[in-house]
């Protein structure tokens, strides 16, 4: 048995992930041919990390239409060649010994955006560029962008359809844990947050009013996906302003979708509006993590500038969280959860065969029979 709670597997339905080290979904914005289908920088991106002994590999915010994209170089999985080239990197994952994470989503407001580090990134790309009109719960712009057409009821209908879809092409590409995105100002979180939604109808209003589209979707992504697959939700649990949702709400929120069929959930914050000051600092939103795993009494995944083993370590011994997600952590180092085992005396078996010449030592060995490095 691993004596490090990190390096302890963890059973969710009929998935085991091998360790609690997870790869936090990551926009790639590298589709350049506009058509969704992930491709070989998909492949290595993700596959480096579940080489370099990772738990759960988790895809970048993967849209459930062409709608629904951030950007036009977003992934997605609205169409069966999509669902076939992720198929591709499922396996890869899999030959690996991870466990392959899908996090669908649907952008709304914030969407038809320019590509990360472009001079008109956080504008919207008129339909002339190859842009589309965007929707979200009430005709209110994320600031810099065009004013959203309010979703309708059979609008809202068809969102509902999308995700289901989406989830249904997931599981038939091999993924063993699907991520419903309702965080970062996409438009599930837009629905949720009073910032963002001012309907008066039965999706506005009070909060189990603003959390219906995502009991919906829970629901319908658990009927398409059936019951031996992990179904996460990935929450921003905070807007960092007053009257807007919070962890409180977060946690209510969460009850409501363990019940509906959700397993798991994965907490960050913010990004329903910007110039918001956040003071940033190694862990700042664990406790986040821990209010709504509490109060909520739901298993939670915490993320945000965790950066060293024994950092992570201690979220998880100390049940603040059952797993850490690292994002940028996981781009300096790929390997992270090879250096993590060592770092903390964990002896683990999942060196893959082509690294194990470097696999760490605590004394320096003589030159093989084979040669040096």
């Amino acid at each position: 048995m691993p004596n490090s709670h990190l390096f302890k597997p963890l059973n969710i339905r009929k998935t085991t992930i091998r360790n609690r080290i997870w790869v936090s979904p990551m926009c790639q914005y590298s589709v350049d041919e506009h058509d969704g289908v992930p491709h070989d920088w998909h492949l290595v991106n993700l596959g480096q990390t579940a080489a370099g002994g990772a738990g759960l590999v988790f895809t970048e915010a993967t849209a459930v239409s062409p709608e629904g994209r951030i950007t036009s170089e977003d992934t997605g999985i609205w169409n069966d060649e999509q669902a076939r080239a992720w198929a591709r990197v499922v396996k890869f994952l899999h030959s690996q010994g991870a466990s392959a994470g899908i996090q669908l989503s649907h952008a709304g407001r914030k969407g038809s955006d320019y590509k990360l580090f472009t001079d008109k990134c956080g504008t919207t790309k008129p339909v002339s560029e190859g842009g589309w009109e965007t929707v979200a719960p009430s005709p209110l712009a994320y600031p810099g962008f065009d004013i959203p057409k309010e979703l309708d009821w059979e609008g809202i209908d068809a969102v509902v359809d999308d995700f289901a879809a989406a989830a249904q092409r997931s599981r038939e590409s091999g993924f063993d844990v699907v991520e419903i995105h309702a965080a970062h100002g996409y438009l599930i979180h837009q629905f949720l947050s009073p910032l963002s939604n001012e309907r008066t109808d039965d999706y506005g209003g009070s909060l189990e009013n603003r959390s219906r589209l995502l009991l919906r979707i829970i629901a319908a992504v658990r009927e398409a996906i059936g019951e031996e697959m992990a179904l996460f939700v990935r929450f921003s649990a905070t807007d960092w302003t007053e009257g807007g949702w919070d962890e409180h709400q977060n946690a209510t929120v969460a009850a409501w979708c363990r019940e509906a069929g959700a397993d798991f959930f994965d907490i960050s914050s913010g990004g329903i509006i910007n110039g918001i000051f956040i003071s940033v600092e190694p862990g700042y939103q664990v406790p986040l993590a821990e209010h709504v795993g509490r109060h909520g009494e739901v298993d939670v995944a915490a993320v945000g500038l965790i950066t060293t083993p024994a950092q992570a370590e201690e979220i998880v011994a100390s049940g603040r969280a059952e797993a850490v997600m690292l994002g940028r952590e996981m781009i300096r180092d790929p390997h992270f959860a090879l250096r993590a085992a060592h770092e903390l005396g964990e002896e683990i078996d999942y060196w893959t065969r082509q690294y194990r010449g470097a696999v760490y030592q605590t004394a320096v060995l003589a030159e093989s029979s084979r040669g040096g490095e």
